[in-house]
């Protein structure tokens, strides 16, 4: 049931081939937005819950290093742009879990996740269940967690002008000058405005240097307890498969890439039981890096922009305890404009895709559940988005089918 690998194989001279300044560009902008923001939330979820700052690193390697590994594996076996990181809603998810249990009992909630969601990859029961799931709707709930992106990067024109400004007008030169945009991708020309805006600012702020440099991952020992598996496995299956995962196959189906799903679900789960040794969430295939990676650029070599988001990963997961510094010292303003400039055709998909077609009712009610942003019983929203909208198109909207 998994599917097949691309032929003829990648080799390293077809890759350095196909590898462009644009696979280059969105590959860069997608390790950023990954090694920023979403590091926030692990260091604010392990703090608030008592972990130590050793453990804490480990968290942050396995999210990279190991969950490096998996996105280089899958970007040269299947040449799609397949970045897999760690789910920030089960990271939200197992806040509050850390509060009544103890962390072993957490890693082992990780470990049956992993097992079960492999189990579920290999049965081709995934992807069977997610063509199932009528696309519209499917971009509706992506449009809706996407669109945070898009309001961010306006609050940060507002509130933060010397910073944002100037990164939004270099995008908008280089998009309407197609010949210096070939030359130079406007989001890395935004980026590179961007960092000298910093600098002449003087809000680079990496705090006090601290002696830690190299990561030094600890093996943690799990328990498994019934309170841990009801509270957590089921939660963060949900959240994986249907959510995760399937924001990410949903944005790289709109960029013209048929994902492997059954193939992801498994090394998802085989993953999630690697990571979790060293302390770390489940592994999920990322929604908004792979939007990036497969935002420009000629669909053939976004795989590329995968490898490169891997090889950075892979970097920052060995030097997690200075990259983290160092990643978190900018404005927050910089981190939300680059996020938000590179969101802006992915939306604008998710929104045509959504609206565009068969069931609008339904689409438009799974994006007004899934910005509300209400958990109930302990799964996020852009699940309930989701069975609301499927349930008002089966009601309401049939004739269209």
């Amino acid at each position: 049931m998994i599917e097949a690998f691309a032929r003829p194989l990648t080799t390293p001279a077809r890759a350095a081939r196909d590898l462009s300044p644009t696979a280059l560009a969105n590959g860069l902008i997608g390790f950023i937005f990954a090694s920023t923001g979403p590091v926030a939330v692990v260091l604010a979820v392990g703090s608030r819950g008592g972990l130590t700052q050793a453990e804490l690193a480990s968290w942050v390697f396995g999210s990279f290093f190991l969950n490096g590994l998996l996105t280089l594996l899958a970007c040269w076996l299947y040449r799609q742009p397949l970045a897999f990181f760690w789910t920030i809603p089960g990271t939200v998810l197992v806040g509050p879990a850390l509060t009544h249990l103890s962390y072993a009992e957490v890693i082992g909630g990780f470990i049956v996740t992993g097992v079960l969601m492999a189990l579920l990859g290999a049965s081709g029961w995934v992807r069977r269940a997610m063509a199932s799931a009528p696309m519209p709707i499917v971009m509706a709930m992506v449009a809706g967690v996407f669109l945070r992106f898009g309001t961010d990067l306006v609050r940060s024109v507002h509130e933060d002008v010397a910073i944002a400004v100037p990164m939004v007008a270099a995008f908008i030169a280089l998009s309407a000058w197609p010949a210096a945009g070939r030359r130079l991708p406007p989001l890395i020309g935004a980026l590179l405005v961007g960092v000298v805006a910093v600098a002449l600012s003087g809000r680079f702020d990496p705090g006090p240097a601290g002696s830690a440099v190299l990561a030094q991952p600890l093996l943690h020992t799990p328990v498994f307890s019934w309170q841990a598996m009801v509270e957590l496995v089921v939660p963060l299956l949900i959240t994986v498969l249907v959510v995760q995962n399937g924001q990410g196959v949903a944005v790289l189906k709109a960029a013209g890439h048929d994902a492997p799903v059954n193939a992801v679900a498994l090394g998802c789960g085989l993953w999630s039981v690697l990571t979790a040794c060293v302390g770390t969430v489940s592994t999920c295939l990322t929604g908004p890096t792979n939007a990036i990676l497969s935002s420009s650029g000629e669909r053939e070599r976004h795989y590329t922009a995968g490898l490169v988001v891997a090889a950075l990963a892979l970097v920052f997961g060995l030097l997690s305890p200075l990259a983290t510094r160092a990643m978190l010292a900018a404005p927050p303003a910089f981190i939300a404009t680059l996020a938000g400039l590179a969101m802006l055709r992915v939306l604008q998909n998710a929104f045509t895709t959504a609206f565009g077609g068969r069931f609008p009712l339904g689409a438009l009610v799974t994006f007004l559940v899934t910005v509300a942003d209400i958990a109930v019983l302990n799964i996020g929203a852009a699940f309930w988005g989701l069975v609301a909208g499927c349930a008002i198109a089966w009601l309401l909207e049939r004739p269209a089918a």
